[in-house]
């Protein structure tokens, strides 16, 4: 069946930051991937983080994102496309810009979308748990500096 969505509609999240909005979840995919759109503000961006079973790839649609990994970092803007894949790379994004910066993320599969749900609805303390119970590590802010 062909899903469509409204410029408005989805869920929306408020994750490390910014804004999310899922446009297509693993509940849709049969679990097979989740569309996630990032708003993200001047300043925004999540920890570093890493999930071995889960691909991630990131289209800069707006703005401008600092990416980093260990030993690299990377300055995308509108147009850059971003490929991490399955195998725990640790990684980071922050809109180092003075203007919003907007991304669109594909995960592989599915699960990212409902962990922002349940992170989005916690409390910092919180976050750290419910991120390591889908797969994810999380590391010191200062951890690709």
């Amino acid at each position: 069946m062909i899903l469509t969505l409204d410029s408005e509609k989805g869920p929306q999240l408020s994750i490390a930051g910014g804004h999310y909005r899922i446009l297509i979840s693993g509940d849709d995919t049969g679990g097979a991937y989740a569309v996630i759109e990032m708003q993200v503000p001047p300043g925004g961006g999540p920890l570093p983080h890493a999930h071995p079973d889960m691909q991630e790839m990131f289209y800069v649609a707006e703005g401008e994102i600092t990416f980093k990994t260990v030993g690299r970092k990377f300055q995308a803007s509108k147009g850059a496309f971003i490929n991490i894949p399955f195998g725990g790379d640790i990684h980071a994004f922050k809109n180092t810009s003075e203007q919003p910066a907007k991304l669109v993320c594909t995960v592989i599969p599915a699960g990212l979308e409902k962990m922002f749900k349940e992170v989005s609805e916690a409390t910092p303390a919180e976050a750290r748990a419910i991120s390591e119970r889908y797969g994810s590590k999380v590391y010191p802010a200062d951890f690709l500096d």
